[in-house]
């Protein structure tokens, strides 16, 4: 079994890392710290653990690795702590708020040479691995636009935790949360961006954006929107891709997928809109790759590399919304 030991429930998602860690039935959850005593104390009742006041306690046992969900503005110290402890890390995404701090981890976790992964849940699914492999195969020409939106009604409809409204805990707000989803995709289906402009508002008084919108430009001319915000029940997710042989657009909760275009070289030519209907079958969660790597030393898709590639991402967007202006990567 791989012993465990779980690094605050700070995040949204804490819980379900822990449930999907056990489901796994190859991990032992074997101790729990929490900034957050109290948090930290029920927890370790609700698993039947032991709750360590001091995070240097659990990392002096025998644990193989920690799930970190503490708020972004302490992943660099407690990472630190744990990579030097020789302890394998799965972290929440951000890695950090700042490039210089993501950079830093990535030469302590490097030299610690311990397994590192990130949680990037939309890279496993089928839809978006499909558009991966229509955009890099050339079917859709030179990309001239790519549109990805993920919205929820966390603020309108008051349902989102209040500390998450902090800008000292989280850094920012819905695109350093729920935003880190349409950037990562960005990422990874268009590369590294030449410069970026961002407007964030706020709809409902909380210190942090809950409306966002960031544009990324690239050499060639093609640009990147990532859209997010915690104000739209009716928002599923969606992307749009358009290239200058055809278009892509995914949308809706059944995840529909339309290609269309002056897609002749096809077999069979598309004419108009077809639905697609064959997906790639989804990759591993990001925490199945974690346990892969720990016990297998399996390569994972979302490592340190990644994690640093996001923060660039957010690191940007966040200094032209601070500047008021167009900033260069």
């Amino acid at each position: 079994m791989i012993k465990v030991g779980l690094l605050s429930g700070w995040h949204v998602h804490a819980k379900g890392y822990a449930k999907e860690l056990v489901a796994t039935g190859r991990v032992q959850i074997q101790g729990i710290w929490d900034e957050d005593q109290k948090r930290g104390m029920d927890w370790a009742k609700e698993w039947n653990t032991d709750f360590y006041a001091d995070l240097d306690d659990l990392l002096n046992t025998d644990i193989d690795g920690v799930v970190v969900c503490t708020p972004t503005n302490m992943h660099k110290e407690v990472i630190a702590k744990a990579v030097r402890a020789k302890k394998h890390v799965f972290t929440e995404k951000v890695l950090t708020a700042k490039t210089e701090d993501a950079l830093e981890l990535k030469k302590e976790i490097e030299k610690a040479n311990v397994k590192f992964v990130i949680s990037l849940p939309h890279r496993t699914f089928p839809k978006n691995l499909y558009a991966k492999q229509i955009v890099d195969s050339g079917v859709l020409g030179e990309i001239s636009l790519l549109r990805v939106r993920n919205a929820h009604s966390g603020a309108s409809d008051k349902w989102l935790p209040p500390h998450f409204y902090s800008m000292e805990q989280c850094q920012g707000g819905a695109m350093i949360d729920l935003g880190a989803h349409p950037m990562y995709l960005t990422r990874w289906l268009m590369g590294k961006p030449d410069k970026v402009y961002s407007a964030f508002t706020n709809m409902t008084g909380h210190e942090v954006e809950d409306n966002a919108v960031s544009v990324f430009k690239y050499e060639n001319g093609a640009v990147a929107i990532a859209e997010t915000g915690f104000m739209t029940p009716a928002s599923p997710f969606s992307m749009e891709i358009y290239g200058t042989k055809g278009s892509l657009l995914i949308d809706g909760k059944d995840q529909g997928v339309l290609q269309s275009g002056k897609l002749a070289d096809t077999n069979p030519p598309v004419s108009g809109w077809l639905k697609v209907g064959s997906m790639p079958k989804a990759i591993r969660s990001a925490v199945n790759q974690w346990l892969d790597a720990i016990e297998f030393d399996q390569p994972v898709e979302f490592g340190i590399q990644e994690a640093v590639e996001l923060t660039e991402m957010m690191d940007r967007a966040y200094a032209s919304h601070e500047a008021k202006t167009e900033v260069d990567f």
